[in-house]
């Protein structure tokens, strides 16, 4: 007996000190086993870990340059102004997030498992849709990770008695619900979109969708459509992530370092800053280095997340016929001009820098920077749905409101949330809304006030339910798609 003991002992030591705290091992088991339960040959499955490793390991380069080139900026802005800088952006905030964790003393491997139960909790609650009105899968892979390792933050931050095996759990059926319950949110304005395209919107805006539905035909004409607007050529270069994040970059960063000065910052960043280099090189370098490292990150997210969403969306699809996949926001673009895209992307960065313009002009303590992620990919999805509901002036309205609500609550829940520390905030509209709001709710309810939120949203479909076509509410989408449809 006390052997077992001792052999169950030191398998479980070994298997956190080599696989939960190496969380590019613990994704590349779950893609190996989840392709040997699609029945993959052996060298699929062997494949599927080698990518969903190297990965992980590459988000872990992209997160390191980031933290690498920030913490310069970061210290200078704290030391001549007392002022704390986060970039609102999914990719800045997933690193910050994990930075925080790990600061801890936490593994990132606890979000992954988090993840997992939260994914599991998701086909449960479409498993019972009779009793639960839910109809859609969120399948968005990356987002996944990010909203997963944001909510395990906001959960060891509020509660830190939940910083255990228990908290993943919670963490995972937390986000599970939202992914669940607002993603079928979206179902009635994304048919109404896409003409019954079969999809539901699941990613970083689903709550903005519905609301946009509501809103957007009370502030415009849907017939006065942006498609009716000539754009300048040029704004097209902001379809491109790489141009978009690097000209935000470069103006934000640009104007910091010019700001803390050429001697403050030869002095503070020694090995960047040689003599040799002139200045103007020094801030269009640093200020790219960002846009670099962003790609680097977000490239590692999408190799390993392609594999896992791979693994998870067969068996979606055997275990789930007929339920409505949840997909980037971005599958909502065909079904609108490309103006549409670029002027919600306009009128919403014009909100968000006269928000910044607000906490410069007030001396706020946080200072903001903008993400290239909620500025345009937020705000096109807002356009798109204001436009097929209100036409351009609701567009206009909606996006413009949602990029200031994006730098004030962004302000708001990287300063409480104290991860300013880390440079980064998860940036997107629910996330500056919603989010920061249930966070304050459990840190002062604790664990009731956890159970009192999933409540609260799985009460919502419900409401949906009551207040639709019965006849219609589960066959909605299904005409042109859906799992097997």
């Amino acid at each position: 007996m006390d052997f077992a003991n001792e052999f169950i002992a030191v398998f479980f030591q070994g298997f956190y000190n080599n696989i939960l705290t190496k969380p590019e091992f613990f994704i590349g088991g779950l893609v190996f086993i989840g392709y040997l339960l699609l029945r993959k040959p052996i060298y699929d499955c062997f494949g599927g870990f080698i990518k969903a490793v190297v990965g992980m390991m590459i988000w872990g380069v992209g997160a390191a340059g980031l933290v690498n080139t920030f913490r310069p900026i970061l210290a200078g802005l704290n030391d001549r102004f007392a002022l704390h800088a986060a970039v609102i952006d999914p990719y800045f905030g997933l690193n910050a997030a994990s930075e925080a964790i790990k600061s801890i003393g936490m593994s990132l491997s606890w979000t992954m498992i988090a993840l997992i139960v939260g994914f599991g909790w998701n086909i449960l609650l479409v498993l019972f849709r009779r009793y639960t009105k839910i109809r859609t899968l969120f399948l968005t892979g990356h987002v996944m990770i990010q909203q997963s390792t944001t909510v395990a933050w906001l959960v060891f931050f509020a509660i830190p008695e939940l910083r255990t095996i228990t908290g993943a759990l919670v963490i995972g059926l937390l986000v599970g619900t939202y992914w669940a319950v607002f993603s079928n949110l979206t179902v009635e304005p994304t048919q109404k979109l896409t003409d019954n395209g079969g999809f539901a919107v699941g990613h970083q805006q689903m709550l903005w969708v519905w609301l946009t539905s509501k809103l957007a035909p009370r502030l415009g004409d849907p017939e006065k459509s942006v498609e009716n607007i000539n754009l300048p050529p040029w704004l097209s270069m902001f379809n491109d992530n790489v141009i978009s994040s690097g000209t935000l970059m470069l103006v934000f960063f640009g104007i910091i370092m010019t700001v803390l000065g050429e001697p403050y910052l030869r002095v503070l960043d020694k090995a960047g800053f040689p003599a040799t280099l002139a200045f103007p090189t020094y801030i269009i370098s640093k200020s790219l280095s960002f846009a670099v490292y962003l790609f680097i990150l977000i490239s590692g997210v999408r190799m390993f997340v392609n594999e896992l969403t791979e693994s998870f969306r067969g068996l979606s699809e055997k275990v789930l016929p007929g339920c409505l996949p949840a997909v980037d926001c971005a599958a909502t673009y065909g079904f609108a001009s490309p103006n549409t895209v670029l002027y919600g992307f306009l009128f919403g960065a014009i909100g968000q820098f006269t928000a910044i313009a607000g906490l410069v002009i007030f001396k706020s303590p946080i200072m903001i920077i903008t993400g290239f992620v909620p500025v345009f990919f937020d705000n096109a999805t807002v356009a798109v749905f204001a436009n097929k509901y209100g036409g351009a002036r609701a567009v206009a309205i909606m996006t413009y409101f949602t990029g200031i609500i994006q730098v004030m609550g962004g302000a708001f829940a990287a300063w409480y949330f104290q991860l300013y520390t880390y440079g980064g905030w998860h940036g997107n509209i629910d996330w500056d809304t919603l989010w920061p709001f249930f966070g304050v709710i459990m840190e002062y309810a604790a664990i009731p006030g956890v159970v009192l939120i999933i409540a609260c949203m799985l009460l919502i479909p419900q409401l949906q339910y009551r207040n639709s076509n019965k006849e219609e509410y589960f066959n909605c989408g299904q005409e042109e798609g859906g799992f097997g449809a």
